[in-house]
């Protein structure tokens, strides 16, 4: 009712005039959250011009996969307006937006840019401390420190992009809000634990972020995969398909080296799993090559490949998620909750590339997917 799951029985009485689903046979599961993706309208049909409506249509694409809620950790100004101007009913994916990444190299630059961040009506504050496998200079720390503070006084938390151990431990000292990417130097060691396991805050693996830096080297078997072709943009397949651009990703040093960091991201995941940390769900899915949508099921397989169940994975995918985003009305079906969910014809817990089987997707209990569409 009003978006919202009323009950959940095998006998409880239904109201007259309400629409019966029969879904015999079929697994419900929560909508996927994606606690690190990105929401630019890059994504939409070619034909529609209007910039909301672009930034809509990403959001349409996300809900077709089962995506029900992406934070969007770097954007523009558009996306914050989209998210303003949304409705909790609307028919797609539910949207957070962080908006433009703060890169000031001073205190002020950075304060000053975290402020307007914040005056715009954000959720989130995102920043970087990265050196791009030593090709550029990472943010000052004074400069990161100005950004915490912003976030502090403004009551929004701070997401850390970052690659090494050693700025991973400083920002969680600094008090960041999420590690927004895997630890990708070394393996993560206790004091790192330890800081994750008091702070409570989520870490996010963003494998498939990796992926994305290597794979079009050759063309990707996914390519051919209905589930992927269904909804995949066609002039992305052709760009990435580009002889001259498969030539200069099999040719990238930087690929190489990202292939090499997703061994030791998956490595780290596991540690930080095992260990009881909450280890969440999040694809870095959105820039160009990472298609929003199948990504997040090629996460899922890349986790459970890493070695979680496919229960731990889901888990990380729903209720870990949004305990992560602080959202408590999304994340599991329950009475109250928003109806985010999707109708499986395989269960997903045998085998997560199950969650592949969708037959439809419901958002705020409308569906914006059916198998007619199939």
């Amino acid at each position: 009712e009003n978006g919202r799951i009323t009950a959940l029985s095998q006998s409880a009485e239904i109201p007259t005039g309400t629409e019966i689903v029969f879904l015999e046979g079929k697994f419900l599961i929560p909508g996927l959250i994606n606690t690190h993706g990105h929401v630019s309208g890059r994504w939409a049909a070619e034909d529609v011009v209007d910039e909301q409506d672009r930034i809509r249509g990403d959001l349409e694409l996300f809900a077709k996969y089962g995506v029900t809620t992406v934070n969007s950790l770097g954007d523009g100004m558009a996306v914050i307006e989209a998210r303003k101007s949304s409705s909790p009913l609307d028919p797609r994916a539910r949207l957070l937006s962080a908006g433009a990444v703060i890169s000031g190299n001073t205190p002020e630059a950075a304060r000053n840019q975290a402020i307007a961040n914040a005056d715009a009506g954000v959720d989130w504050l995102k920043l970087r401390v990265d050196d791009n496998l030593g090709s550029s200079r990472k943010m000052p720390w004074d400069a990161v420190q100005a950004v915490m503070e912003v976030g502090n006084e403004r009551g929004l938390r701070v997401a850390t992009h970052l690659f090494y151990l050693e700025d991973a431990k400083r920002l969680l000292n600094m008090g960041t809000g999420m590690i927004a990417h895997s630890v990708r130097d070394t393996d993560v060691d206790q004091e790192f634990i330890d800081g994750l396991l008091e702070s409570g805050i989520c870490y996010v693996p963003t494998l498939t972020r990796e992926v994305s830096t290597y794979i079009y080297g050759t063309r990707p078997g996914f390519f051919d995969d209905e589930f992927f072709t269904e909804y995949a943009h066609e002039g992305e397949i052709e760009r990435l398909s580009e002889s001259a651009y498969m030539e200069r990703t099999r040719e990238s040093a930087s690929g190489a080296a990202y292939r090499i960091a997703l061994v030791q991201a998956i490595q780290n995941m596991m540690i930080l799993q095992d260990a009881g940390v909450p280890v969440t769900f999040g694809t870095d899915a959105g820039p160009a090559g990472r298609f929003p949508g199948y990504f997040e099921h090629m996460e899922l397989a890349l986790m459970v490949g890493g070695g979680m169940t496919p229960t731990q994975a889901l888990l990380a995918a729903t209720s870990v998620a949004a305990s992560c985003l602080g959202l408590d009305d999304i994340g599991t079906l329950e009475p109250g909750k928003w109806a985010d969910f999707i109708v499986l014809d395989e269960d997903p817990t045998r085998d997560i590339t199950y969650t592949q089987t969708i037959d439809q997707v419901y958002v705020a209990g409308q569906p914006v997917r059916t198998k007619t569409e199939n």
